[in-house]
């Protein structure tokens, strides 16, 4: 089946989405967080009177508008791309992955976008009380746009919730609770929003780190960080504690991307976690390379991966060559196995719909296997590994080697994020131990370590994207879609025109955000609570 894709057509259309969705994420984790510390900071205004505190709510607010503007248009354009580039993709589940959009749409953007008004422009308008409602609720809307898109995004790499229409050959939403409340899809929504609130908040703390480098601005920059500290150390703990869930999670549903973000090749019990890893010369053949002998340089937490999985340390954790050479003792069925059986519920499938109209008895019987649970557990739930069925044996089990994902990307991306995100839990901890003692304006290192971690939270953030969405392929549909069968029979040389026409605009707009964005910041706020 693999000689009828077009893999060039596929790999642009891949490449574009990423670069999309990469971009678009550069401006939404500031978003997030950035609107949370405004309402808190208008708060204290409301609370207290001082109007010192309406201009530093003013000047951050000027920096969330600029970067929300262009965060919304790059947004609309990843939406559109599932219609025109994966159109394959939107048929198969759309019934599904469409209501989370359509709400995110009806609820949570125009909730955000109609009350961003107010807090714009309300200002001498409105109470002092409506305006910060609107504040808090255009915060509100912002993370609902998140939770919708990331329920959408927990289902696809967990598929639950739905039952397989072979009449129309869609799949459908059984339970919308099931898909809402998915454990994938609420440990993603915890974790990527708490790492947008980290973000937001080492910005502000890097920023009135420059103001206080410059002595410019000090009573102003000096609330900023207090505030901002605060509620980035408080969101560095809930980060910490969702990614130990989401990682428990990706072990329980997602095994083998697990086994890749530790580049753990054979199983193990008592299994330790890779603190920090390099590796060597890579092997052409996954399965001939060794977990202790890839690493030039390794140093481990002994059990800890065990105990991160599984939450015991004696845990066995399977690895890449259990998962496609199959291990019965842990009763893990080969990849080669899970191809013959995808590929039997595919033939179901096209056998179903020759019968229909021709054989009824034949029609309602293979109709009868898409209501069976345990044929819906031992062969569906496989579809799409059909898709590198292959009737020569020794192609076959080439074909099981392929679905691997990247390793090497998959396990510095993972590591990369862990590591940063334990220097900015440390950096809050200092700079609030610093503040208390009155020491931190004095503090060059810390200053200048604050403003250069900045571009360290972006880093982190788009690591930990990498490891979601590399890690899982080749699947766009856990197990069931294989991403180079969900794309739209178009001309590899129209998503190519497209791809370099949004790398110029992407890249255009990034540039001018950026300097609208340290234009202002070197204007810093002004005075009288007036911006």
């Amino acid at each position: 089946m693999l000689e009828n894709i077009d893999l060039s057509l596929v790999n642009w259309s891949r490449a574009q989405f990423a670069l999309t969705a990469m971009f678009h994420w550069l401006f939404v984790p500031l978003t997030l967080g950035l609107s949370f510390i405004i309402a808190f900071m208008e708060t204290i205004y409301v609370k207290t009177g001082n109007p010192e505190w309406k201009r530093i709510t003013k000047f951050w607010m000027k920096l969330f508008g600029i970067n929300f503007a262009i965060g919304v248009a790059t947004g609309i354009i990843l939406e559109f791309e599932f219609g025109t580039n994966w159109s394959n993709y939107s048929w198969f589940v759309g019934d599904i992955f469409g209501a989370p959009l359509a709400i995110e749409g009806i609820m949570a953007f125009f909730m955000e976008s109609t009350f961003i008004a107010v807090m714009f422009f309300g200002w001498g308008k409105v109470s002092k009380k409506f305006h910060l409602t609107a504040t808090w609720l255009t915060a509100a809307g912002a993370n609902l746009s998140a939770l919708w898109i990331l329920v959408a995004n927990g289902w696809m790499q967990n598929p639950v919730g739905m039952k397989f229409n072979p009449e129309t050959a869609r799949n459908e939403m059984e339970s919308f609770w099931d898909v809402f409340l998915s454990p994938t899809a609420v440990t993603k929504f915890l974790h990527t929003t708490t790492s947008g609130y980290v973000l937001a908040a080492l910005f502000v703390v890097g920023i009135s780190s420059w103001f206080l480098l410059k002595k410019r601005h000090v009573l102003f920059a000096k609330r900023s960080i207090v505030v901002a500290a605060i509620f980035g150390l408080v969101s560095s703990v809930m980060l910490i504690a969702s990614g130990d869930g989401s990682a428990r999670d990706v072990a329980k549903t997602q095994p083998m991307k697990f086994a890749a973000m530790e580049s753990l090749y054979e199983g193990q019990r008592q299994a330790p976690l890779i603190a920090i890893g390099l590796f060597g010369k890579e092997h052409d053949d996954p399965m001939n390379r060794d977990s202790d002998q890839e690493f030039l340089v390794k140093i481990e937490i002994p059990n800890m991966l065990s105990y991160l999985a599984f939450l015991e340390v004696d845990a066995f954790v399977p690895g890449i060559k259990d998962l496609v050479l199959g291990n019965e003792q842990h009763n893990i069925i080969s990849y080669k196995e899970k191809i013959l059986r995808g590929y039997e519920a595919q033939q179901t499938l096209k056998a179903f719909k020759e019968a229909k109209g021709e054989n009824e008895l034949k029609y309602n019987e293979l109709k009868a296997k898409f209501d069976d649970k345990e044929w819906i557990e031992n062969y569906f739930r496989y579809f799409g590994y059909g898709n590198y069925y292959d009737p020569d044996p020794e192609q076959l089990e080439l074909n099981a080697f392929k679905i691997v994902p990247p390793i090497s990307l998959s396990f510095y991306a993972f590591h990369i994020m862990v590591i940063l995100g334990g220097h900015f839990m440390l950096l809050f901890m200092v700079v609030l131990w610093l503040i208390y003692r009155k020491k931190l304006e004095t503090n060059k290192v810390v200053l200048y370590t604050a403003l250069w971690t900045i571009p360290l939270a972006y880093i982190a953030s788009q690591a930990g994207w990498i490891v979601a969405e590399v890690g899982r392929q080749p699947w766009v549909i856990q197990d069931l879609m294989p991403t180079m069968t969900a794309v739209s029979k178009i001309d590899t040389s129209s998503v190519m025109i497209t791809f370099w026409l949004f790398t110029i605009t992407f890249v255009a707009l990034a540039i001018a955000e950026v300097k609208i964005m340290v234009k202002q910041i070197k204007n810093g706020p002004k005075e009288g609570g007036h911006n």
